[in-house]
């Protein structure tokens, strides 16, 4: 419903970004997995559970054994070397990566966001552009047939007005059909198919001045895809530690009551009530966990690299898309202040020829 009264009225680039976090199901799907790797960082350091169980031994029949011994025992597996710590520090890397991941998602949707928007105001701006440009073409196509038909103008000049009108009224079509496609794009991100162009509210030509430095600045201070990376390479110092804690051995700890029913030699009474216990430890003769500390290690070094090869590649974008962004400004005030001016003024000029009969009118639409 929230949605559907921001799209009755006017649109600004903050109303979309709102409705492309609120709707697109990307964000949810991200917050899913942020609650996932909370869930296996709270796995990671739970303590193994202990072990309840009956026992039997020396289960024979015979005027002897009589049945054997039965009763009942508990084992404990206790970890040692602080594995389950080290094992949460590791969960807690991955939840603060699915974090991160989360938040560049967010950023995604929000540059998608924007771009669209602008895109879309421009597809605003490029109809109304060539809707009166459609009109000025078809009064010079009347213009150029009234003259025609009262011999102050050439069959030429009224072809020539026809062509492009034409021509102005093929490029109105296709600036409808680019804003019908933007439109699609935008329903798409707002998750919301039925969706159709609507009035945009903001200002092309307030363009902003930026400096590359500052922003590349900017973008290794905040970006989450660098945040990321070093999280992932915090996240593999930590594995190397947790590899290197495996081989030390737990102790399993078991124990009991049993009642044996085995004959005393001396009485020929039952055993009776009788306690026992075991303490085994895992010896790491040959298996010390070697590949796994080596790979560790290996993708600790491949981490840290990430991080420079991250930077490097924001860099080269961030050099490209600047690049774009300068060419485009240095169209603009070509166009503001040169381009359009000089257009006017031939404008003016053509006009008056025209008033004198010194020029064919369709010349100065």
């Amino acid at each position: 419903m929230i949605h559907l009264l921001l799209i009755a009225a006017a649109l600004g680039v903050e109303d979309l970004e709102r409705m492309a976090l609120d709707a697109n199901p990307s964000i949810r799907q991200a917050e899913a997995a942020v609650q996932a790797a909370r869930g296996r960082e709270k796995q990671a350091g739970l303590y193994p559970n202990p072990v309840l169980g009956v026992t039997g031994d020396e289960i024979a029949g015979g005027p002897i054994n009589r049945g054997g011994e039965h009763g009942g025992f508990f084992e404990q597996r206790i970890v040692t070397a602080g594995k389950l710590g080290a094992s949460r520090g590791v969960a807690s890397q991955e939840r603060a990566a699915a974090e991160q991941m989360s938040a560049a998602q967010k950023q995604r949707i929000r540059n998608a966001a924007r771009m669209l928007f602008y895109q879309a105001l421009g597809d605003q701006r490029r109809i109304v552009v060539r809707t009166e440009l459609k009109r000025l073409a078809d009064e010079a196509v009347q213009i150029a047939g009234e003259m025609v038909n009262t011999g102050l103008g050439d069959q030429p000049d009224k072809l020539s007005a026809e062509i492009e009108a034409q021509r102005v009224d093929l490029s109105l079509t296709m600036a409808r059909n680019a804003q019908e496609r933007t439109w699609r794009q935008i329903g798409a991100l707002v998750n919301q198919p039925a969706l159709r162009a609507t009035e945009l509210i903001g200002d092309l030509e307030a363009l902003p001045r930026l400096d590359a430095s500052v922003v590349l600045d900017r973008i290794y201070a905040e970006s989450p895809e660098v945040r990321l990376t070093e999280i992932e390479a915090a996240r593999a110092e930590l594995a190397v530690a947790r590899a290197r804690k495996e081989p030390v051995p737990d102790i399993v700890v078991r124990g009991g009551v049993r009642y044996n029913r085995e004959l005393l030699e001396q009485n020929m009474r039952p055993v009776g009530r009788e306690g026992f216990f075991d303490i085994g430890v895992e010896v790491p003769l040959f298996n010390r966990n070697q590949g796994n500390i080596a790979a560790a290690r290996a993708e600790a070094s491949r981490a840290k690299l990430d991080i420079d090869r991250t930077k490097l590649a924001l860099r080269a974008r961030l050099a490209e898309a600047d690049r774009e962004y300068r060419d485009a400004v240095a169209a603009v005030g070509k166009y503001k202040d040169e381009m359009i001016p000089r257009a006017e003024k031939a404008f003016a000029m053509y006009r008056e020829n025209h008033r004198r009969m010194a020029a064919a009118y369709p010349m100065a639409l």
